[in-house]
């Protein structure tokens, strides 16, 4: 009677886990956890990523599928280590697929090598990575934008003059294309525009973006107080917001052409007002979207594109209120990260 009852009683907790474990595999076939992992936390840009993958989510769901985007990054644009162990921290917990935006096209080789060894497969976004270990790259063609950022400053100055360009930080493929996008254009097209300085990195952070900017423009000082050049690019959020705090506390915002990239409440205001002559803005909330949408594909099989550009367009002063313009001065990601 004993042995009767042991039997029973293993043959039932056998079946407890057979039901537990087909329920595990019925939701790894059927649960979708992608973990969207930006470089930073703070920016504008940012924020628009993370309502984009929400807004993948929610239209994926509507669909019938059950998606559950992950959103975590490291807190400073510039901390790598903190990155990569985000990127380790989401293999371990087996996701389904990550979305990253790396911040540094050689640091996460290995991290995204290990989690597709791991099954787990990759989309680049933002910004890319020395690796073929992706499906697939989901960004700005951001060349061609530091190239419209470039024409837009020539024209500004009818192709002539002196200018400076203040860098991202090393390590960025994303804005290291738009520098040499800037640089090459006004070398094969506007010969009277002279490259005075070019090889300062601002930093990250809008914060050393600003103590950079100071730092570049105190010997281009003039007795009078003016600047001895006639133009200014930047090549991201940061290092645009970074200088145009350092021209305002200089009494030198509007004394000089100025084009930066990408967006924020504060560089619109400055647009505005005249202080920058050009934006060129990126479609952070389709990158985000277009990641997810793109990772999900891959999960059901389907073929995706290695490339996918998702475009970009300069604002400028003048056309800063026509509608699409001002979707991407101004997106509206709030609605999408609403609880």
């Amino acid at each position: 009677m004993k042995r009767a009852t042991t039997i029973v009683v293993f043959t039932a907790i056998a079946v407890a886990f057979m039901a537990i474990g087909c329920k595990r595999k019925e939701e790894s076939e059927d649960t979708y956890r992608i973990a969207v992992i930006p470089k930073g936390m703070t920016h504008v840009f940012w924020k628009s990523i993370h309502a984009g993958a929400i807004k993948a989510e929610r239209k994926l769901n509507d669909s019938g599928l059950d998606v559950e985007v992950i959103w975590k990054g490291p807190l400073k644009e510039e901390d790598r280590e903190a990155q990569i162990r985000v990127v380790e921290d989401f293999i371990t917990r087996g996701v389904s697929g990550i979305v990253l935006a790396p911040l540094d096209d050689a640091a996460l080789r290995i991290p995204v090598r290990d989690a597709v060894n791991n099954d787990i497969p990759v989309v680049i976004i933002d910004s890319g990575l020395n690796s073929a270990d992706y499906i697939s790259f989901v960004a700005t063609d951001n060349y061609l934008g530091g190239r419209k950022g470039g024409e837009r400053l020539a024209e500004i100055l009818e192709g002539k003059g002196k200018v400076i360009m203040l860098r991202c930080h090393e390590g960025s493929a994303s804005s290291t294309k738009r520098e040499q996008g800037f640089l090459d254009v006004l070398k094969e097209k506007y010969p009277d525009i002279e490259v005075v300085s070019s090889n300062q990195y601002g930093g990250a952070s809008t914060e050393s973006a600003y103590i950079a900017s100071e730092n570049l423009l105190a010997p281009l000082r003039k007795p009078d107080g003016g600047l001895t050049i006639d133009g200014i690019f930047t090549p991201n959020e940061s290092t645009t917001f970074g200088m145009l705090r350092a021209l305002e506390d200089s009494g030198l915002a509007g004394a000089v052409a100025f084009v930066g990239f990408d967006s924020s409440d504060r560089l619109v205001q400055a647009m505005r007002k005249g202080d920058i002559k050009g934006l060129v803005l990126q479609d952070p909330i389709n990158m985000g979207y277009q990641g997810v949408k793109t990772i999900i594909a891959h999960l059901h099989g389907q073929s995706v594109n290695k490339r996918i550009d998702t475009g970009s367009v300069v604002a400028t002063p003048e056309n800063m209120d026509d509608p699409k313009i001002k979707n991407l001065l101004e997106p509206d990601f709030k609605k999408w990260l609403k609880e």
